[in-house]
């Protein structure tokens, strides 16, 4: 892949090192390429000590890659969204995103790799975001090198969860830190030891004994969501791991939006899956416009 940039009025003068931190190639990038084969201005070779001038064109080649040691595999990928830099995959309950050892493979990775070698462009798995095993959503994976920093600093994910109960404020902050538990390698909670942790939340709806909240974790920590609900007493349904009392099969909560930019922006949007969709079936004033549900199910 052939990435290339022109030189603006105020950019004149720049050293080519600079000027490409400017156009936020990382310095591994920089090096790889110097290596591989090299930066070209206006079609000759240009070294990173030497100045670029305005309306110079800096051109230079992605070096290859390789899918590293994830096995691709043929199984289920849905692609929402895909250009040259991102690809946003749709992630169902109950597939990890990444092998582990208790999950060697049937991993989200290995449905990528496995879209990649069919294509015959075998590149390594660059999720810029990871869900849970049990929650479901929208995943943001960088196609290149050179996107993946920039796609890491620029994503935002909103999220929609399921909460058992009703809150008293219609939106607000939950800014509680949050910390490992001391008997569990996995279980988190809140305590004043933990790390600065903050979710944003608006209520859309609510039955007789559900609310459905939409959430920005402002922070990423591990479960911060679930935690933080849980928390303030309403734990997400079906998250017994958290205290819920509604059986699911697993926490209510789904990676719905997600915004992102490298070149332009682009914005991706996923309706809740079934499951979340069924505890609000007994409400008539969800509005069949919205598009977090199917019409027709209401």
């Amino acid at each position: 892949m052939k990435l290339q940039f022109e030189v603006r009025a105020e950019e004149d003068g720049l050293l080519l090192r600079d000027f490409l931190r400017l156009k936020k190639v990382s310095a591994g990038l920089r090096s790889a390429v110097k290596r591989d084969c090299g930066f070209f201005r206006n079609g000759n070779v240009v070294y990173t000590n030497e100045h670029v001038r305005q309306n110079d064109c800096i051109s230079f080649c992605l070096p290859p890659e390789n899918a590293g040691s994830v096995t691709p595999q043929d199984i289920p990928l849905s692609i929402v969204y895909e250009d040259e830099q991102a690809m946003v995959l749709d992630k169902p309950v109950g597939q990890v995103v990444h092998p582990t050892l208790g999950y060697s493979d049937g991993t989200l990775a290995n449905a990528f790799c496995g879209e990649m070698k069919r294509r015959g462009n075998q590149i390594p798995f660059r999720p810029i975001n990871r869900i849970d095993h049990g929650t479901s959503g929208l995943v943001l994976c960088a196609m290149n090198a050179y996107a993946a920093p920039i796609l890491a600093e620029s994503c935002q994910k909103v999220y929609y969860a399921v909460i058992e109960g009703h809150l008293s404020c219609t939106e607000g902050v939950i800014d509680a830190p949050i910390a490992r538990c001391r008997d569990s390698i996995v279980k988190r909670e809140v305590a004043g030891s933990g790390k600065p942790s903050r979710t944003e939340y608006t209520v859309l709806y609510e039955s007789e004994r559900f609310t459905l909240v939409r959430c920005i974790p402002v922070t990423g920590r591990t479960h911060q969501i679930r935690v933080h609900f849980s928390w303030l007493g309403h734990p997400l349904v079906g998250d017994d791991f958290y205290g819920a009392k509604t059986a699911l099969g697993r926490p209510a909560l789904h990676c719905g939006e997600v915004t992102f930019s490298v070149f332009r922006q682009v914005h991706v949007r996923r309706r809740l899956p079934r499951d979340m969709q069924s505890l609000f079936f007994e409400t008539a004033n969800l509005g069949r416009e919205n598009w977090l549900f199917d019409a027709h199910d209401l």
